[in-house]
């Protein structure tokens, strides 16, 4: 068991769609949760930092990639419940869109990933995201294109 289950609060995690002209950066956890599987990078926001700055940093430490926020997408809640329908974990995460700046940008693994690399969106399925991180990924292309942005649609 690790000290985020069975939280007095919960735990506000940052991640960032990271594109690249046509394609996301995504990276490969090493640890849990979710540990091997593919996602888009992030992590855990830390006290003093805003929520935006915790997704460049993040960013920064799984992928050595350098980049610029430039909206949010959505705020998730994943609540899971035990067997006694008491909270096991719950987390607040915060999506943001971005885009890498200019220089090298070849991922290099770091932190708490060991693989991270450019996928085109056409071949995301390939690398079997959890749902929700594949509407995320869309939602992120839609706004990058013009479409409407979030508070315009749940408004």
């Amino acid at each position: 068991m690790s000290e985020r289950d069975y939280p007095g609060r919960p735990w506000v995690g940052v991640g960032v769609v990271v594109w690249r002209e046509d394609r996301v950066l995504l990276i490969r956890r090493a640890k849990s949760p979710r540990k091997g599987q593919w996602s888009i990078p992030g992590g855990m926001q830390e006290i003093g930092e805003t929520a935006k700055q915790a997704g460049i940093r993040e960013v920064s430490e799984e992928t050595g990639i350098d980049i610029v926020i430039d909206g949010l997408i959505d705020v998730v809640d994943l609540i899971l419940s035990d067997e006694d329908e008491r909270v096991r974990t719950h987390y607040t995460l915060i999506d943001y869109t971005g885009h890498c700046v200019q220089g090298d940008a070849s991922p290099r693994p770091g932190g708490d990933v060991d693989a991270a690399k450019w996928v085109s969106h056409s071949a995301l399925e390939e690398y079997g995201l959890w749902a929700e991180t594949l509407r995320i990924i869309d939602k992120s292309r839609d706004l990058k294109h013009g479409g409407p942005s979030p508070v315009q649609q749940q408004t």
